[in-house]
């Protein structure tokens, strides 16, 4: 494929790609946020989420996994998909207990800082409330499930790079959620270990380390002068270049 060809529009701008790369990895390269949640360069795109959905040709699909192609029209930055992605947040937010003044994860949390940057004001639904126990049994890791969003992060990592199966979704529906493969179910007599690219990879403040809870406090957190789209295109820019951000 020509240099020439390896091109496409996302809201009127030509963004070059290389062959095998995804709309949303072609527009982090070239500087252009597209919100997402669940998708994550080590693992294989997932469409879990839904918040990159974008229009490509005027049909929906998700720009973690549709391979970028000469001849798109992306649009991705209008009202109609923000407000879109504005009602998933939304639902995100009622379906569990996430409440960002006492959670631990409040300015590193990337469901808050999505919220902050589609400008997400109110819940608008109703709260679910639903009744999750917490687990405490691992020596390094407090497992919160009232606060996990089912991205399955934490379960393609266990399973793709920690090469353990620590975690998994069961269940359908709204009564979906994610268990531990372990005798008891419970993290302390499982395989997991803090330094598990799972225990690194949760978005949300479902999966916390013990004991270094607010060593860099509120105010002085990765989203609390930066937006999520300027942390992820610097990360973006510095694993282009193999620096450490």
């Amino acid at each position: 494929m020509s240099e020439i060809l390896a091109q496409f529009m996302l809201d009127g701008h030509r963004i070059a790609f290389e062959p095998g790369q995804t709309i949303l990895q072609a527009a982090l390269a070239a500087g252009i946020y597209i919100p997402h949640l669940c998708a994550h360069p080590e693992f294989t795109p997932h469409g879990s989420c839904k918040l990159c959905t974008v229009m490509v040709n005027g049909r929906n699909g998700s720009a973690c996994t549709i391979k970028a192609m000469p001849g798109q029209d992306v649009l991705s930055d209008n009202p109609d998909l923000n407000s879109r992605r504005r009602t998933l947040l939304q639902m995100l937010f009622a379906e569990g207990n996430h409440f960002c003044p006492g959670c631990e994860k409040s300015g590193n949390c990337q469901l808050q800082a999505l919220a902050y940057d589609l400008e997400m004001f109110d819940p608008h639904f109703a709260q679910f409330f639903p009744a999750r126990e917490a687990d405490g049994t691992h020596p390094e890791a407090f497992l919160d499930f009232n606060r996990c969003i089912m991205c399955e992060l934490c379960v393609r990592a266990s399973r793709d790079v920690d090469g353990k199966n620590v975690f998994a979704i069961a269940g359908r529906g709204r009564d979906t959620h994610i268990i531990v493969n372990s005798p008891s179910g419970k993290l302390g007599d499982s395989a997991f270990s803090i330094h598990d690219k799972a225990a690194q990879v949760c978005p949300v403040g479902a999966i916390l380390p013990k004991e270094v809870g607010f060593v860099r406090p509120i105010g002085e957190r990765l989203y609390d002068h930066d937006t999520i789209a300027e942390v992820a295109l610097r990360e973006e820019a510095g694993a282009r270049s193999g620096e450490v951000t």
